[in-house]
């Protein structure tokens, strides 16, 4: 393998994948790529990926490295922090098969992850899954007690503009198979024109649709500037002591925003505030539901999230993978089936007009003096 294109650096893959440009090389600090960070990856015609921490560090079995591979996006692996920083914006740099140089200098070398290399080191995390499962467990029950009031009333629900009471309620999480799920329920949202909330990215996978967002919900790390300007509501998710990082970005824009303190995941306070203020339905799509979502995270538990989808289950409906109950394929027999039903009463009509009962009775006579009738 022989490699010489620009390089894009970021720690966050989600922040690198908006501004690199086809062919160049990504450069991360990613421990256990997921799979939203390397679909993005893929997304952006990423020409090789070089991450300074283990991509697959064998705690559960992640896919990033596997959708990356699969994509022709080879891996050099694990190059370290020291090399990661020595790496520039920009920076043009060449590979040579596991080897990195820049301009004749040697940075660093790493280990070459390809698809049979990545199989490997999925199968070992699988059996590690179960020693997993058990510390998973574990936090989520220990949060669990913590976290109880949640629900139970101990966080204050703020006062927001939008009107969510006997609405549905459509709430978009820019997770895995988003866009395949968001395109398999268009219908259902131009029919039933539900109230659109997009967590932190997910606003901005609703403006792909041509949607605008109604209000967006988070910490504001992954939203674009142009979604929070066009969104109708902004509700800046705060740490339970009332710290909100995300808050100054807001302000900065000129925007206002509610302040909502609470633990959990930004997703499961829109959830709650959309439940508490009388939604008549809500509908999910690209939430993180399962553990290996919230291992992907960075999250060792997910407590929150149990105890909000406990609470609203009789009327929540997570769309999450529902591209994939049914595909339907247009089958020939079905098309000469539609044909024959469309020609039918032309066919029909012909016959009944008098041109073409004049026309098939000069072919009746042809035929006769043929034949010599």
């Amino acid at each position: 393998m022989r490699i010489k294109a620009p390089i894009k650096v970021d720690k966050k893959t989600k922040k690198l994948a908006k501004r690199i440009l086809s062919g160049d090389i990504a450069v991360i600090n990613h421990i256990d790529i997921d799979e939203v960070a390397a679909d993005s990856l893929v997304e952006a015609k990423t020409k090789l990926v070089i991450n300074a921490s283990e991509s697959i560090s064998g705690r559960y079995p992640n896919k990033g490295p596997g959708i990356l591979v699969k994509n022709n996006i080879l891996i050099i692996d694990n190059i370290g922090v020291e090399a990661f920083e020595k790496l520039k914006e920009n920076d043009f740099i060449e590979v040579i098969d596991s080897k990195i140089y820049r301009d004749g200098e040697f940075i660093a070398e790493g280990e070459v992850l390809d698809l049979p290399a990545v199989e490997n080191k999925i199968k070992k995390a699988q059996e590690n899954i179960s020693v997993e499962l058990d510390h998973f467990i574990e936090n989520t029950i220990e949060y669990a007690k913590k976290e109880k009031g949640f629900i139970l009333g101990d966080v204050e629900i703020p006062d927001v503009k939008t009107k969510y009471l006997d609405k549905h309620v459509l709430i978009v999480v820019r997770g895995h198979n988003y866009k395949e799920d968001l395109n398999a329920i268009i219908s259902y949202i131009d029919e039933v024109k539900p109230i659109l909330v997009g967590v932190d990215g997910g606003a901005d996978a609703l403006i792909e649709f041509g949607y605008v967002p109604d209000v967006i919900v988070g910490d504001m790390d992954s939203v674009s500037d142009s979604a929070l300007e066009i969104a109708k509501e902004i509700v800046v998710h705060a740490y339970p002591d009332g710290r909100a990082p995300g808050l100054k970005r807001v302000q900065e824009l000129g925007l206002e925003a509610v302040i909502f303190p609470a633990p959990g995941t930004s997703e499961d306070i829109a959830m709650l505030t959309a439940y508490e203020k009388g939604a008549k339905l809500l509908v999910a799509v690209g939430t993180h539901s399962n553990m290996i979502d919230f291992l992907e995270k960075g999250r060792k538990g997910m407590a929150s999230t149990f105890l909000v989808r406990l609470k609203i289950g009789s009327k929540l409906i997570d769309a999450k993978g529902v591209n994939m109950l049914y595909m339907s394929r247009l089958k020939l027999k079905y098309v000469i089936a539609l044909l024959c039903t469309a020609l039918f009463p032309i066919l029909i009509l012909l016959m009944l007009s008098p041109q073409m009962q004049q026309f098939f009775k000069l072919l009746e006579l042809k035929f006769k003096v043929l034949l010599k009738l």
